[in-house]
């Protein structure tokens, strides 16, 4: 894993959905969290087709497409890259009247930080005339190199009693190390730690900033770090309101804010009209464990030592490597976890194309048949929608537990046949 973290370039599964959607689309936008790899996904594609490149981190592209975007817009080449687009909202409805004089598809590829379908006016000015695309921190198949069939294996329950190498403590370092590029670059922990401890810093003073008009700007990396360490657990308003003494509506737009920028995200929770039981809170994720624990102030070994934290980082980190690899999945997947007002749950629910399945996660060498309760509950409850139910634990073998349940090691999210 050294060597390929070492490595300048890292293979993006999304990059030939992105050629894909260029084929068909005036406009394509790469949105996720600041240096997740966005523009080096970009300009590698856009390299290759010649395409020009304008980031409005730079003040005076800023200052000229703010001051005029009409005219900025008229004044690009045919082909162009706009790194950054969210900077300059005003520019979304000067590309709409520019497209629509001129339909040709692959005009631009725009990149952005925050989360343009959050802000309705800016996602509906280019309402079918720009493809969005959702681009995370790398994965673990991606740091691999090479892509990996779980989602699919697990829809079409194609399992089969195997044995895999158990991490050990190497989870716990893939946990800490999380999946952004330059952080991944560090040479140590301590160094990628630091990165972290920076990289929240100057997103508080430029991306929040351009987003909101908040004044307690300092309050915003306490959160963070508060979210940190309640990640994977069911989201708490009123928990976070009383440890900032902060109204719960001035909480929420916070969270929403840092939503808005990829940092933070809710796990809806799967519900059905027939089961009135279900428990409608979401669950909060942070959006990378490599950031979660620089917030937390914690490294591999501490992680090890307290299995609270640890079983909250591991949920987190198999929920996130499955988003990151269901991205470039070429049939949508919802995400969900689930949970009865009598405590039973499933971490994470995926469905796909009316198919249901179910992950709970285990940090443990073993599995046990009480395990898969909260399976059993999903699988009853969604009767012929289930396709499978699966116990991800740090051991070494597939095993089936009976009727489409199955014990998994962790490593086959990336290691798959």
């Amino acid at each position: 894993m050294d060597a390929i973290a070492n490595s300048i370039l890292y293979p993006r599964f999304a990059r030939n959905r992105l050629k894909e959607a260029l084929e068909d689309n005036p406009v394509v936008l790469i949105h996720g969290p600041r240096q997740c790899g966005k523009t080096t996904l970009a300009r590698m594609v856009g390299d290759e087709a010649g395409y020009e490149y304008i980031t409005f981190d730079d003040d005076v592209q800023l200052a000229a497409a703010t001051t005029d975007p009409v005219g900025f817009v008229a004044a690009l080449p045919d082909r162009t890259i706009l790194d950054e687009a969210q900077r300059v909202p005003k520019l979304f409805l000067a590309l709409k009247s520019s497209v629509d004089r001129d339909r040709r598809p692959g005009r631009f590829i725009l990149t952005g930080s925050a989360n343009v379908l959050l802000v309705p006016k800016l996602a509906d000015s280019l309402a079918g005339r720009m493809e969005i695309q959702r681009l995370h921190p790398l994965s673990q198949d991606e740091l691999e190199g090479k892509a990996s069939r779980f989602i699919d294996e697990l829809f079409a329950v194609q399992f089969r009693n195997r044995r895999l190498e158990r991490l050990g403590p190497e989870l716990a370092e893939r946990i800490c190390s999380g999946g952004y590029p330059a952080a991944l670059s560090r040479s140590t922990p301590r160094r990628r730690k630091a990165w972290y401890r920076d990289y929240i810093e100057t997103l508080v003073q430029r991306d929040v900033r351009d987003l909101s008009r908040i004044s307690a700007l300092s309050s915003l990396p306490r959160l963070l770090q508060l979210a940190a360490g309640q990640t994977a657990r069911l989201t708490n308003v009123a928990e976070m309101a009383s440890a900032f003494q902060l109204s719960r509506p001035t909480i929420r737009d916070y969270v929403a804010l840092l939503e808005r920028i990829f940092l933070l995200e809710h796990l809806p929770p799967w519900h059905s009209n027939r089961l009135s039981r279900l428990i409608k809170t979401p669950k909060l994720h942070i959006g990378d464990t490599g950031l979660a624990t620089a917030l937390l102030g914690v490294d591999a070994v501490a992680i090890i030592k307290d299995r609270v934290i640890f079983g909250q980082l591991l949920e987190t980190f198999v929920f996130q490597e499955l988003k990151r690899q269901a991205s470039w999945n070429e049939t949508p997947i919802q995400f969900h976890h689930f949970r009865d007002k009598d405590g039973v749950e499933v971490d994470i629910v995926l469905e796909q194309a009316g198919k249901v399945t179910g992950i709970e996660v285990k940090a443990a060498a073993t599995v046990k048949e009480k395990d898969f309760r909260g399976l059993k509950k999903l699988r009853e409850t969604t009767g012929e929608r289930f396709a499978a139910g699966v116990v991800m634990y740090d051991g070494e073998n597939i095993v089936g537990f009976g009727e489409n349940l199955y014990a998994i090691p962790i490593r086959a999210l990336w290691e798959t046949n």
